[in-house]
């Protein structure tokens, strides 16, 4: 029965992964296992080479190490339809102990995460490093389920679809928890120029 099933699900296997294979981003290198993007109540500056985007976050939370997240980012390059990042900025501070909601400006895209921790919060203000691509513009933007799942859990976030970009995200605080969960926003941009920008 076993050797039967594997015959009729196998070839099954075997075409899907031949028709969506070319859109999957991972494996993800993050790095040496132990290497994190920051320590515990530090601040941190993680930017992806050029010409490079976010692709996938990782995050572990510590309660005792005043209820704070080690940070880990993933890059991969922008597709070549793209082409060069013709301009990158930092866009404005997100407030640690509340919610807040941000897209990179100018449809840009996000290529890192700057942080700062503040004890008497106990809670984290951020920064999107953006980069645009040309006059290239978002379209069929969606949001992420939430990460993590539940506050002070360990988060994984990765994104397997090929040619769809993290412009932005928005997190609520938890001020019983004191731990964010985020909803990242996620789009397609257009192979062509365009006339519009966001705001």
């Amino acid at each position: 029965m076993d050797i039967f099933l594997l015959c009729v699900f196998l070839p099954l296997v075997t075409v899907a992964w031949g028709q969506y294979g070319d859109y999957y981003y991972g494996p993800y290198n993050y790095g040496d296992n132990d290497e994190w993007a920051n320590v515990y109540r530090q601040g941190f500056n993680f930017q992806c080479p050029h010409g490079q985007v976010i692709v996938a976050v990782r995050s572990v939370f510590s309660k005792k190490e005043g209820s704070d997240r080690l940070w880990n980012y993933a890059c991969m390059p922008a597709s070549q339809s793209l082409g060069e990042p013709t301009e990158c900025w930092w866009e404005e501070i997100n407030r640690a102990g509340s919610e807040w909601y941000q897209t990179c400006s100018n449809n840009g895209l996000v290529a890192g995460f700057q942080s700062q921790y503040f004890p008497s919060v106990l809670d984290r203000e951020w920064q999107f490093y953006c980069c645009r691509y040309s006059r290239r513009c978002p379209y069929s933007c969606w949001l992420t389920t939430e990460y993590p799942g539940h506050y002070g859990e360990d988060m994984d976030m990765m994104m397997y679809t090929y040619d769809y970009y993290i412009r932005g995200a928005t997190t609520t605080f938890s001020a019983v928890h004191r731990d964010r969960q985020w909803k990242f926003i996620v789009c397609r941009m257009t192979d062509y120029d365009c006339p519009f920008q966001n705001v």
